[in-house]
């Protein structure tokens, strides 16, 4: 079956870093019109973002003063998408959980939903898959009266582990899992923790958009400016540079061990810990700041080893780190902590270390290899992880609920 998509999400379409929604859309459009509706502003977020000059704020501002719906299409996805930006929406996160959360979490909630309403009426869409990914703030769940033959959650992380979020993430969605005819998680722990409140939960695990990240093997690229003249071999990471996530000790321990190689973090900066341990300013450390998704080829192809170097705590447990099949389809020898039980599946192509001092060796044989058939093998494994396959899978669980409700 063929459907019209509207698809709700924490990740706008200027995410800073890889956006596993407009991964799922550019698939999406295939088959259907999707409406790629991006998370809110709040009246502080618009503040915020005039004081600092947001440019992708700044463009959108005419509307979101007017309190009317933004409209914007992208070049990368250039037919049957259509992106909207909703009116602003109250700053409420700092309430208590209790009866006046509750009253202005339904005034937002509206706010989202008559722009979906709008949008729906404004390109012709009746009947539709819904989907939310990984915002249970708004819009966790639409009845089939709103037109949704199918309403989807989309779990991501272990969302009780950022205090912000955890306050009244957890509770929102796991009412949201409880609506939905379907639940997708992307790591076996979230599966764990979800099946007990899901009506019904999925793997679906993060995949790489292959043609992309096969440029690396395929083309040769100009060495990046950030390098410059910089001898030695390069190790690499790509990703949110976050508060939660990344071992920045580890990283600091990386630096100082191969003073002759560059570190280059490719990625957003949302932690002050690389200030505080002084990270930033060791001579062999470069950090590049955000790159868009057709930037990173020409990075990774200049990267000699590739890093995750995630914490291992409650909530990196619960991942599937979307960038492993990226790595992997660029050939690229991946050196990783053994965060989580989904990272190991990995280990026949990835170098998976238990501690600081493993990582270390991980890398030297890492930088050191030159195997053909490790680069095979690693493409072949990412082969398989593709955002095609992803979306074929997610059709036939659309069509067997599709299917079920009209008996």
């Amino acid at each position: 079956m063929q459907y019209e998509v509207i698809l709700f999400t924490l990740f706008r379409t200027d995410n800073a870093y890889s956006s596993i929604s407009l991964s799922m859309a550019k698939e999406l459009v295939k088959t259907g019109r999707v409406l790629y509706v991006n998370h809110p502003y709040s009246w502080k977020d618009l503040l915020r973002g005039i004081l600092r000059r947001d440019p992708a704020l700044l463009k959108r501002l005419p509307g979101l003063l007017l309190f009317q719906n933004t409209y914007e299409t992208l070049d990368t996805i250039p037919e049957r998408f259509t992106a909207v930006t909703p009116p602003p929406t109250l700053p409420i996160n700092w309430l208590p959980p209790g009866r006046v959360y509750r009253f202005f979490q339904d005034l937002n909630n509206r706010i989202v939903l008559n722009a979906i309403r709008r949008a729906a009426r404004k390109y012709g869409i009746g009947r539709f898959v819904y989907l939310n990914c990984y915002d249970p703030f708004f819009a966790g769940y639409l009845s089939p009266e709103t037109g949704a033959v199918c309403s989807i959650y989309h779990c991501i992380d272990d969302i009780s582990q950022d205090p912000y979020t955890a306050r009244h993430g957890l509770r929102l969605e796991n009412e949201a899992c409880a609506q939905a005819d379907i639940t997708l998680v992307t790591s076996t722990n979230l599966y764990h923790l979800k099946k007990t409140v899901a009506r019904r939960v999925e793997h679906f695990f993060n995949a790489a958009d292959v043609s992309v990240f096969q440029r690396v093997l395929n083309e040769t690229f100009s060495r990046p400016p950030e390098l410059g003249d910089r001898p030695g071999q390069v190790i690499g990471f790509i990703g949110n540079l976050d508060a939660l996530r990344i071992d920045y000790a580890l990283l600091h321990k990386i630096a100082l061990a191969f003073p002759d190689k560059t570190l280059l973090l490719v990625g957003p900066l949302n932690s002050k810990e690389p200030e505080q341990t002084g990270l930033i300013r060791l001579p062999n450390v470069v950090l590049t700041g955000a790159r868009r998704l057709d930037e990173l080829p020409a990075l990774l192809q200049h990267m000699d080893c590739v890093l995750i170097p995630f914490l291992c705590n409650t909530l990196t447990y619960s991942i599937y780190p979307l960038k492993i099949n990226e790595y992997l389809a660029a050939g690229k020898p991946v050196v990783s902590t053994t965060f989580s039980e989904d990272i190991r599946t990995f280990a026949n192509c990835c170098y998976l270390a238990e501690n600081h001092d493993l990582f270390l060796h991980g890398i030297q044989q890492a930088l050191a290899e030159n195997d053909p058939a490790l680069t095979a093998l690693r493409t072949a494994t990412a082969a398989a992880n593709t955002w095609e396959a992803r979306i074929k899978h997610l059709q036939k669980l659309v069509d067997a609920v599709v299917v079920n409700d009209e008996r």
